[in-house]
């Protein structure tokens, strides 16, 4: 038994051989791993980098649209305070205009019914004298008329 080898001998000797195989071929794939992390890393080191800059100006961006949302609210502020004055000049303004449309009637009420009757009082007068004119033009008509036929009787006559 001293040279010969036993089955248990070869059996080890392959399982050892393929024992250093596996460990072989996972020391190849820890080194491809190990490449592929370093890239990675690199490439997020990379982005990290220029990535920084952008959140700045975001950031700054960011601070801007809150200022100037800042400066619009207090505009907007200003603006609802003017026009709540504006609404309460509206509303006096139209109490004014409804005072002076009451008054205006009042005073036409007052004025109106002393002017209808003048307006009545002349109006009547006016038809008055017209008839009376015409009755006298009509009467002067009949008076002329009778002194004709009178005139023609006495010359036919």
């Amino acid at each position: 038994m001293d040279g010969e080898v036993t089955a248990g001998q070869i059996a080890a000797l392959i399982a050892a051989g393929a024992f250093a195989v596996v460990a072989l071929a996972l020391a190849w794939l820890l080194v491809r791993l190990r490449r592929t992390v370093d890239a990675a890393t690199v490439a997020i080191t990379e982005l990290t980098a220029q990535a920084e800059p952008i959140l700045r100006k975001a950031d700054l961006t960011m601070e801007n649209v809150n200022t100037a949302l800042t400066q619009a609210h207090t505009s907007l502020d200003s603006v609802n305070l003017q026009l709540q004055k504006v609404d309460a000049i509206t509303a006096h303004a139209a109490q004014v205009s409804a005072n002076v449309a009451n008054l205006s009637t009042v005073i036409a009420s007052v004025a109106a019914n002393p002017l209808i009757k003048v307006a009545a009082l002349g109006y009547g007068m006016r038809r008055a004298v017209a008839r009376r004119a015409r009755l006298e033009e009509e009467r002067e008509v009949r008076q002329t008329l009778r002194e004709r036929r009178r005139a023609r009787r006495r010359q036919r006559g």
